[in-house]
């Protein structure tokens, strides 16, 4: 057990000798639990020098071996779910020497990506996918009649939401070798571990019980009333020693319970699935963290942990690694910050609070994204009001829209790139019935090294074009507490989208006083130039009208705009800037374009925003400067078009 994280490169000879997984299959299996140890060390000290996750892939170390021991990866399929538990595989698959390069740009991307690597079944970052691609690949596989083994590898977390549920019930429905692996690290569904459900477990999986269990069905499929008695039989048997009934009821052969950290074990029943036809499903149990003390005592928070720094002192006592640990990815929340400015989702939770103690009908829903959401409190003081409805976003959405119905108001907080997979009931359940639901957007726009999976780059345009929407874009600490503010007095819709981490500081007045709906403030005034700034945007708006004498508009309100501001500054001036932390393909810019248009307004505009392709990861200046939205950019992009606009203007 690890009561400390390396800080310089361990000795591990084993895993030296693995380039790919056919090195591992060379090995003797007595020489994988040593193999393991060495991985989770590796893991341990490549992450301390990188930060990232790590919690998940300390539980799957002896799991991963297993499965490329027993497997012929890439050629079998292994598909994991969410990809935090994927960082063993990446060592294992011809990255080990890349692992110091991960989460940094151009290096190796946090999650699985099929461009990266061809032992990369599918690129994954939102969770409960694995089974439906699978299966998917599976379906391919006798399409093409080819004959792989076709695996998802998903953590009972993932297995909430309902995706994964409509995987299953179909894969049943199929009834084709597939192989879904429940990782059960929590002990959520698995209470019942011991010898009688491991003996049981290992006795389902062997060779002799399924031969006599398809041969017996076989015959007995000419007796219906036989055939159904051995079966309820084998489901209450199963019953008694497993929660494994309701997978058998959905079509999949159930094999569990199972220890995840007993490599040899592994390796053998493995081996015995690969002989069974049909949907199996194999349920493991894992402990998340496994073999760093802090990691285990609290799987939770060490979920993922921050870059540890260089040991300046020997002398001096070694400060708790938990210092350096952040409270589950993303989650600025539970840190303490290095000076006054809070978090955008600090803002938010107290902001809740706030108003949940002023109104009664005040209910925060999330799913599964409480903590960093801010929601830590308002849980704590609103039990009662506060419902986590676990890896569920489309759930989540219409849950809301059920209390609105009845006088409630919900407040569902959200990340922008998990809003997206509950854009049908954003559209049918809240907006076409005009329901009271605040949409609390967090983590918009870049969100650094988690890359494009979780950067929210799309919803000021998936937003604008939904009927019954008012749309808001607060530029800090303060406007973000005004704007909610705003959105909880409204009747109807509203969303509010900031970014991930810190606001500059700025005092927050903690009222629920209201702005005027579709009113921007003007922060600067300048010359020719006019920059209509939106959200996270506004500050560096500033700092480049400060270089060349530009006025600069906190716009405040994609949905509604102010139009009225937009057209006073259109006379006044000869070149109208957009700039917004979005997709410039039906943003923010979009909107004033067609406001201008439409009016028959004659002026220069120039649209600034996310380019039309997925960025990859890596720290939010370093990426905002390379798609030329830092403020020497700004400047830069303003002066070429001014060039542009005298030259066209002489040649007229």
């Amino acid at each position: 057990m690890l009561e400390e994280i390396p800080l310089t490169r361990p000795d591990t000879p084993l895993l030296d000798q693995i380039g790919n997984p056919s090195d591992l299959k060379l090995m003797e299996i007595n020489q994988l639990s040593q193999l393991a140890d060495e991985l989770r060390l590796f893991l341990l000290y490549s992450v301390g020098q990188t930060g990232g996750h790590f919690g998940a892939g300390l539980g799957v170390v002896e799991l991963t071996i297993a499965l490329h021991y027993v497997f012929d990866s890439p050629k079998d399929k292994l598909v994991w779910d969410v990809g935090h538990q994927a960082y063993p595989h990446k060592i294992l698959t011809g990255r080990r020497d890349q692992m110091l390069t991960i989460r940094q740009a151009e290096g190796l991307t946090p999650f699985p990506s099929r461009i990266e690597s061809n032992y990369d079944a599918f690129g994954v970052g939102h969770s409960s996918t694995s089974i439906s691609a699978a299966l998917g690949m599976m379906v391919a596989d006798r399409l093409l009649d080819e004959q792989h083994y076709n695996i998802a590898i998903i953590g009972d977390g993932a297995m909430t939401a309902g995706m994964a549920f409509e995987a299953l019930n179909h894969a049943g429905h199929l009834d084709d070798n597939i192989l879904v692996i429940l990782n059960d690290n929590n002990m959520s569904i698995s209470n019942n571990v011991g010898g009688l459900s491991s003996y049981f477990a290992r006795m389902w999986a062997s060779k002799p019980y399924n031969f006599i269990r398809t041969g017996s069905k076989r015959v007995l499929s000419k007796i219906p009333p036989a055939l159904k008695a051995v079966h309820r039989a084998e489901e209450y048997m199963k019953g008694m020693v497993s929660p494994g009934t309701l997978f058998e009821e959905i079509g999949f052969n159930y094999i569990g319970l199972i220890d995840g950290h007993n490599t040899t074990s592994l390796v053998e029943i493995l081996n015995n699935i690969k002989s069974l036809r049909g949907p199996q499903l194999l349920h493991l149990v894992t402990q998340k963290g496994k073999g760093y003390s802090e990691s285990e005592n609290d799987p939770f928070g060490m979920h993922a942990m921050s870059k540890i720094g260089p040991k300046i002192d020997k002398e001096k006592p070694r400060p708790k690694q938990a210092a350096s640990l952040e409270k589950v990815a993303d989650n600025e929340t539970t840190k303490k910050l290095s000076n006054s400015a809070s978090t955008y989702s600090q803002v938010f939770g107290n902001w809740l609070c706030d108003a949940a103690r002023q109104d009664d009908k005040i209910v925060g829903i999330t799913p599964a994204m409480g903590e960093g959401s801010g929601m830590k409190d308002f849980a704590e003081q609103f039990p009662k009001r506060f419902h986590d409805v676990a890896i569920a976003e489309q759930h989540a959405v219409t849950f809301a829209a059920g209390m609105a119905c009845n006088g409630i108001k919900p407040v569902v907080a959200i990340y922008s790139t998990f809003l997206q997979r509950a854009y049908d009931q954003l559209i049918h359940d809240v907006a076409l019935q005009k329901l009271n639901v605040l949409f609390a957007i967090d983590r918009a726009g870049l969100v650094g090294e988690d890359g494009p999976t979780h950067a929210g780059s799309f919803d000021l345009s998936f937003l604008r074009c939904i009927p019954n929407m008012v749309v808001m874009t607060p530029s800090n600490e303060a406007e973000t507490h005004k704007l909610l503010s705003t959105a909880y007095h409204h009747e109807g819709p509203t969303a509010v989208r900031y970014p991930r981490g810190k606001g500059s500081g700025v005092v927050i007045e903690r009222n629920l006083k209201p702005v005027a709906i579709g009113k921007a403030v003007i922060r600067r005034e300048g010359s020719s130039v006019v920059i209509l700034a939106f959200g996270s945007m506004v500050e560096v708006a500033l700092v480049a009208g400060n270089k060349i004498n530009a006025s600069v508009v906190d716009m405040r309100f994609v949905k509604p705009l102010d139009e009225d501001l937009i057209g006073d500054m259109a006379t006044r001036h000869q070149l109208i800037v957009t700039l917004e932390e979005n997709t410039i393909l039906g943003g923010a810019g979009s909107a004033v374009n067609e406001f201008l248009l439409q009016s028959n307004y004659q002026i220069s505009i120039l649209n600034l925003g996310l380019p039309d392709k997925f960025l990859e990861h890596g720290k939010v200046p370093e990426m905002l400067a390379r798609i030329n939205l830092d403020s020497d950019s700004i400047v830069q992009s303003i002066d070429k078009k001014l060039k542009d606009c005298k030259i066209q203007s002489e040649a007229v």
